[in-house]
């Protein structure tokens, strides 16, 4: 059965940097393995030499150095009037102008917001918001919506062109750069679903359900490796045999490829439906 995505985690921590990388271990010639976005709700899990060991809503685990977090006595963003980031980025500002400053800081697609005003005056494209380290800021109504609804398929799948050319990033969850699971993982997120964060896991997880190539339709995920049992890519079928994934394979980004392509044929190993999903 899917799950569906949670509207917040019961956390002891929020992340105050627009992306905050996710280590295995605590220091920074470790290996990254995910990332958690700006006013991300985690769980504080241990601390050690300035570093931070943290699990993020989809249950993935790794070390964050404590400058990227913000200790919380509740949840960000989980209550009152919330605004979610749709475009790719959104600017937040000092004041209501672009041109005044530079902007304090530059947000992912799918931050979340905690809103304190909306101005009805001649400012009132402008939104004031709360920082997760209690600034003011101020950022632009036309970047963000209120009220997020699950995607259905080709709304879904229209969305996932709009990241056409983003950098592919490892570990990456975000717009950013996103890996390949980032990328099918903030998909099915979009779908109301709350995957697993590697692909290997994503292939295996009981809310999916498997089909074969003959039956592919947009929505599917796919999944590439060496064998059933080393997957190592997954990518999201758009239809007429193309997939759009996050591949570093002929140049390194967010691209739509084809499956007929020897490249892609030899790799791949299996695909999957979601069992259940918010229409």
């Amino acid at each position: 059965m899917a799950v569906l995505l949670p509207i917040a985690l019961l956390a002891s921590g929020v992340v105050v940097r627009p992306v905050a990388n996710m280590h295995s271990r605590p220091g920074e010639d470790a290996d990254v393995v995910s990332q958690a976005i700006y006013a991300s709700n985690v769980g504080w899990l241990e601390e050690k030499d300035g570093w931070v060991k943290v699990r993020t809503a989809d249950d993935y685990s790794g070390w964050m150095p404590a400058a990227s977090l913000r200790k919380a006595d509740r949840a960000y963003a989980a209550a009152g009037r919330v605004a979610q980031v749709e475009s790719l980025f959104a600017n937040l500002y000092r004041e209501t102008s672009v041109t005044k400053h530079q902007p304090l800081l530059t947000v992912p697609f799918e931050t979340r917001l905690e809103v304190v005003a909306e101005p009805d005056t001649e400012e009132r494209r402008w939104l004031q918001v709360r920082l997760p380290d209690d600034r003011p800021a101020w950022l632009q109504r036309g970047d963000v919506t209120f009220e997020p609804k699950p995607l259905p398929i080709e709304e879904m799948v229209a969305l996932s062109k709009r990241f056409l050319g983003l950098p592919y990033l490892w570990g990456g969850t975000s717009s950013f750069g996103y890996d390949c699971s980032g990328f099918t993982q903030m998909l099915c997120r979009r779908r109301g679903v709350l995957l697993p964060r590697d692909a290997a896991p994503q292939a295996r997880w009981e809310g999916l359900r498997p089909v074969t190539r003959d039956e592919l339709q947009p929505g599917d995920l796919l999944f590439f490796g060496s064998s059933p049992d080393k997957i190592t890519h997954t990518g999201l079928y758009v239809g007429n045999g193309e997939f759009i994934n996050a591949t570093t394979h002929e140049h390194p980004a967010v691209q739509i490829s084809r499956l007929a392509d020897p490249h892609w044929t030899r790799l791949f190993v299996a695909a999957r439906r979601l069992k259940v999903a918010v229409e």
